[in-house]
């Protein structure tokens, strides 16, 4: 059997979740996101937090070549003690990935293509890519992004990560027509405060009100996803100037250090966490939870 047959062979065995309350969870949280043992500690606190609210928690990644729709805890926890063997996977790197039979944490994005095919409807993560500081020049956009406007699967997050170019961010999302619905507030959060200046056009008060958003939009055949933004509960919100202060001056490293592309995000929240002394990776943590909790009490409302 030959490279493409066991692929396609692979797609047929992939489950199906329609009618189903499952949650898609990425997993370069994991392998990219967050140290050992705190990334294996979030990865189960989040699927305990979906199963809590009624929901199939659906973690999902790439090992040794095969395409993985709800891992194991152990396989969960080898791509979380391992991570430095882990490869990044986003929509470029899929085929590559599964071509050479290795291990790969996927990104929304690439989390996103592997949901659809198994007719997952809501992912939640910590907070999406986006445009990066200087994108006008470097043309640094996350493939994040376009997704949205190819994988009809709705994405819960935290907002768009603090470190990126927000307004561009929100332009692009909104060139390529992507809803973007606050979920009980009407300014945009950003990942570790709750807050900012940027208003939003659409929001809603409960679970079954986005559920409803997404049907219609179903109805429509848009074939697009929204972007739902949960705020990081009260308690562990950071000031968002404080937050700026420390995220300017991890940039900055970069730039020193000559940091670019898929390293970009991993280096500048490692360094966020090292001047925060650990406070930004507990926001981290808490919000992710809280964004499960959403997503899987939408998924549950798409069932009715």
């Amino acid at each position: 059997m030959d490279l493409f047959q066991q692929i396609q062979e692979q797609l047929k065995n992939i489950p199906s979740f329609e009618n189903k309350p499952a949650v898609a969870l990425e997993t370069t949280i994991i392998s990219h996101g967050m140290p050992y043992p705190q990334n294996v500690e979030t990865a189960l606190a989040v699927e305990h937090e979906v199963r809590l609210q009624g929901g199939i928690p659906v973690t999902i990644g790439i090992l040794n070549g095969k395409i993985k729709i709800g891992m194991t805890p152990d396989e969960i926890e080898s791509f979380g003690k391992n991570q430095h063997q882990i490869m990044k996977v986003s929509r470029r790197d899929l085929g590559y990935c599964l071509a050479n039979k290795l291990s790969g944490a996927t990104t929304v994005a690439a989390t996103m293509i592997l949901a659809k095919l198994a007719n997952i409807k809501i992912f939640a993560t910590g907070g999406i890519g986006g445009v990066h500081r200087n994108g006008n020049k470097t043309f640094d956009i996350s493939a994040d992004l376009d997704e949205f406007s190819k994988s009809n699967v709705n994405v819960v997050c935290a907002g768009p990560k603090a470190i990126l170019d927000i307004p561009l961010t929100l332009e692009y999302l909104e060139t390529k027509g992507v809803p973007i619905i606050g979920y009980q507030v009407d300014r945009l959060p950003l990942f570790y405060s709750r807050t900012s200046k940027f208003k939003l056009q659409q929001t809603c008060q409960n679970p079954e009100q986005i559920a409803n958003i997404i049907k219609a939009n179903d109805a429509l055949k848009l074939n697009q996803a929204s972007l739902i933004v949960n705020p990081i509960p009260e308690k562990y919100s950071l000031d968002v100037d404080l937050m700026e202060h420390y995220i300017s001056k991890a940039i900055k490293q970069a730039e020193e250090e000559n940091i670019l592309g898929k390293d970009i995000t991993p280096f500048l929240l490692a360094k966020i966490v090292e001047l925060t002394k650990g406070e930004s990776l507990n926001a981290n943590i808490e919000l992710i939870k809280n964004n499960a909790k959403l997503a899987a009490q939408i998924a549950v409302e798409l069932t009715k």
